[in-house]
């Protein structure tokens, strides 16, 4: 079966070996719709952005986008003026493979920070990927590889969804590990659709399936300076375009949000150096934005982080970190439990089997629920644990 970006029809893909990872790993992707899509982008809102972020967020606005052009081991970021000319450059390669225009390509960089793109390896490997593209199981795998870095695995989802009679098909690839904070969407993210729909509301279903799902997510609680989701829909499924939200908009719109939030928590469960993954959730909160933040707060701290690793049930550092964030609470009212084991209640701690709550964290994947005790607002957050491993990665990153 195939479950990559090639599965909704209208699309090809491949992914190939062009020289800019040392590892000799594949390093450059092509994603290509031959009669069109309609597309729709997330960007981050870090101030330091990539010359690719720049580039795509002026091309995302074409009503038509024929294809995505993206590559791993060099961020193009901190690049200047040439780095904006090598992105342009990238779209341009693709855009004469395919004869069309540049304005009409998208394009994303993920790797180190600082070096000059080695364009003239990316115009040469998109001249090659053109003779891979396929629309088969093989060519998205290849893709979804080909944008990794620190990710021990490709992660990828699909879905498919009924509009009366017309099956439509949506299917995403992630890469992410490291530099992941909930503030945009995620590292790099791309996502197919046969359905026809219309591009601004293509735009509302992504921003809200990001900010439900992959912008909840918190690795490190870092920005990258290229973090891109991106969707595109060939309208290829022949349902009734979704041109007015109501009932087959929600349809779409929550399939969307199911296919983010799958690939946000394999992103977790791939994070650098983590061995599980939990879930933060707030509420008895002030308001929407203070659940938000208490449980960030939650998912970022590192001591926490570092007990979920030991599957330590150190409730201390959950109290802890709930206090930090400045948010409105009652401390006589804050309760705080591990999955179903209450840990902590009524400001006070409870008689705990440390055993079974130590059996809880050491799963790979948990909640911990905090409740503030001075409002109806919730909010959730997802995290993962800090590990030996991690320091190990990003220690040698660079280097």
């Amino acid at each position: 079966m195939n479950n990559t970006i090639t599965a909704p029809k209208g699309f090809l893909a491949s992914g190939i070996v062009c020289g800019l990872k040392r590892s000799g790993k594949k390093d450059l992707g092509l994603l290509v719709c031959p009669t069109g899509a309609v597309a729709a982008g997330v960007f981050t809102t870090n101030k330091i952005y990539s010359a690719a972020v720049a580039v795509c967020k002026k091309n995302i606005r074409s009503a038509i986008i024929d294809g995505v052009v993206v590559n791993s081991g060099n961020a193009n970021a901190c690049t200047g003026l040439q780095g904006i000319k090598d992105a342009n450059a990238m779209c341009q390669a693709l855009a004469d493979q395919i004869e069309t225009s540049p304005k009409k390509i998208l394009v994303a960089s993920t790797g180190i920070i600082g070096h000059i793109l080695p364009v003239k390896k990316v115009i040469t490997g998109v001249a090659r990927s053109i003779k891979c593209l396929a629309s088969n199981h093989d060519a998205g795998l290849d893709f979804a590889t080909a944008i990794m870095t620190t990710d021990t695995r490709p992660k990828q989802a699909f879905k498919q969804i009924k509009f009366g009679k017309t099956l439509v098909s949506i299917a995403g690839a992630v890469k992410g590990a490291g530099m992941i904070g909930p503030n945009m969407a995620t590292t790099l993210c791309f996502i197919t659709t046969d359905a026809a729909i219309t591009k601004p509301l293509l735009a509302r279903a992504l921003s809200q399936a990001v900010g439900s799902s992959l912008n909840r997510l918190t690795v490190d609680g870092h920005q990258s300076t290229n973090d891109t989701a991106l969707v595109l829909a060939s309208g290829l499924a022949g349902n009734k375009k979704i041109a007015a939200t109501g009932k087959d908009f929600s349809t779409f719109a929550l399939a969307l949000k199911d296919l983010c939030t799958d690939l946000a928590k394999q992103m977790a469960l791939d994070a650098e150096g983590a061995t599980r993954m939990f879930t933060v959730r707030v509420t008895g909160a002030a308001s929407k934005e203070d659940a938000a933040k208490a449980s960030r707060a939650v998912a970022d701290y590192p001591l926490f982080k570092c007990a979920v690793h030991g599957s330590d049930p150190n409730w201390g550092r959950i109290i802890c970190a709930v206090g930090s964030s400045q948010v409105k609470l009652k401390s006589e009212k804050v309760s705080c439990k591990l999955d179903n084991i209450v840990v902590f209640k009524n400001g006070r701690p409870t008689d705990f089997n440390p055993k079974k709550a130590s059996k809880v964290m050491s799963q790979k994947e948990f909640t911990i629920t905090i409740d503030l005790g001075v409002g109806k607002y919730s909010d959730f957050c997802y995290g993962c644990d800090l590990s030996r491993e991690y320091i190990a990665i990003n220690a040698d990153y660079h280097t």
